[in-house]
């Protein structure tokens, strides 16, 4: 969390707290971390948003008690219910053309069938659904079990993740939620991009707050022919665009962002993470795992590692494991092996840039961030594998940024965002030759599919 001057985006203040991991958690937890974090924060704050992760599913019975314990992006048990979705709904084609996306097991929309198919009792008690930051929105402007009068909103970017909510045309498909939990529910108001929602029990502005992805953008102050590569704990590769995508293949997410325009995504499950593996399997650190693959060629001799260890979103593969192929003797050694761990993380999201690039999106350069865009051999990499220039900006919390630039904008009540100093970015290479990696991935990518 930070705290930004207003008219300069320079950060004040910061702090963090910690709350559980995992695929489902009490959101109590978030709340409670939340009022730890803002407790060394707000004084002097005058306007304040949240953004978090997307997709999430908050359950709410009629008096604003949670229901469950929410399931998030990541919990992948609803993926059989995302393909009766999709073939219920007609296809991947009528669901792109209704949502902008075919939802697999991240959207809301499939957790809601999952909820209603396995567990009934709590799905009757469930009179209303919202995502993680419309609930710590409702809960920073007063809202909580019991309390009257104090409605719920969420924003077009984080509406557009959940697979009921249609960018193209900006309102609720409620058919499709009707489809997905066999009956209606209360959902939150989209409110604008720069709207005031609500006020804070110490009288600060509230913003519209957003998803975790727009609001990176929206930090990077990203414009069209920038390209965001996130390597996170999950991989991203998203694009500011003017007009909606539906992509039937479901490989990219057709997201609003969070100023008006339009957010095409292609998310993976397996990103930093990969990394952090690969080094514990040969005993080494971070650093160590980047002097391995520094010190094997291009193609690791032909070792080609599917990175899928958490199962993939992108492709739609939940229960996939991470394989290795190509191995002999002469491939079978420790450089080899980190090499494939880096070259397979980034051919994953190098598959997501060229799905942007067939829907007309403008490709110039690449803005890299996250964690894993710290490591030297990432840096080196990815300009070849990705095929375009890549830039690593300065080290920063983007996403809270984004959330701190958008409560800026609703303090001003201007048109557009202000605009803060950008970043400095650090190119780190152009382009060359991919050396055959990309073939080679390709061909083992066939295989397993």
């Amino acid at each position: 969390m930070v705290v930004c001057d207003a008219e300069s985006g320079a950060v004040v203040r910061e702090a963090r707290a910690a709350h559980p991991d995992g695929t489902e958690i009490d959101p109590a937890h978030w709340w409670s971390a939340l009022q730890s974090a803002l407790g060394r924060l707000m004084v002097g704050v005058e306007a304040v948003a949240v953004a978090g992760q997307q997709h999430g599913m908050v359950t709410l019975d009629s008096r604003g008690d949670v229901v469950r314990p929410a399931l998030l992006w990541n919990d992948t048990r609803s993926a059989p219910d995302a393909r009766d979705l999709v073939e219920e709904a007609g296809g991947r084609e009528a669901w792109a053309r209704a949502t902008g996306s075919v939802p697999v097991a991240s959207f809301t929309v499939t957790k809601l069938r999952w909820l209603a198919r396995q567990e009934p009792d709590a799905a009757a008690r469930v009179a209303s659904v919202v995502l993680p930051h419309d609930w710590l929105t409702w809960r920073l402007r007063g809202g909580g079990p019991g309390v009257d009068g104090v409605e719920c909103t969420t924003d077009r970017g984080d509406a557009s993740g959940t697979g009921y909510w249609s960018p193209a045309e900006g309102g609720y498909r409620d058919d499709l939620l009707e489809l997905a939990f066999g009956r209606r529910l209360v959902v939150p108001r989209v409110a604008g991009p720069a709207e005031v929602v609500g006020r804070t029990s110490r009288g600060a502005a509230v913003a519209a707050g957003t998803g975790d992805n727009m609001a990176a953008a929206l930090g990077l102050d990203a414009g069209p022919g920038d390209v965001v590569v996130s390597l996170g704990t999950s991989g991203t590769v998203m694009a500011v665009a003017d007009a909606p995508t539906a992509d039937d293949s479901g490989l990219v997410a057709g997201f609003a962002d969070a100023t008006g325009r339009y957010l095409p995504l292609v998310c993976t499950l397996n990103a930093a993470r990969v990394l952090t593996a690969a080094a514990t399997m040969l005993g080494t650190d971070l650093d160590g795992l980047d002097r391995l693959a520094l010190a094997a060629d291009p193609g690791a001799g032909g070792l080609v590692l599917l990175p899928y260890l958490d199962g993939e979103r992108t492709p739609d593969l939940p229960d996939a494991t991470g394989t290795l192929l190509g191995l002999t003797r002469a491939t079978m050694t420790p450089e080899n092996l980190a090499r494939a761990a880096v070259e397979g993380m980034l051919c994953g999201l190098a598959d997501g840039l060229d799905a942007l690039r067939r829907l007309g999106v403008e490709v110039r350069r690449v803005l890299m961030v996250g964690g894993a865009s710290a490591s030297a051999a990432v840096r080196i990499v990815a300009p070849d594998v990705l095929g375009a220039p890549v830039v690593v900006p300065a080290p920063g919390e983007y996403v809270a940024l984004g959330a701190a630039r958008q409560a800026a904008w609703a303090l001003s009540r201007e048109a557009a965002p202000p605009t803060w100093a950008s970043a400095n970015d650090a190119a780190v290479g152009l382009p060359g030759s991919s050396s055959g990696v990309r073939e080679q991935y390709a061909t083992a990518r066939d295989l397993v599919h």
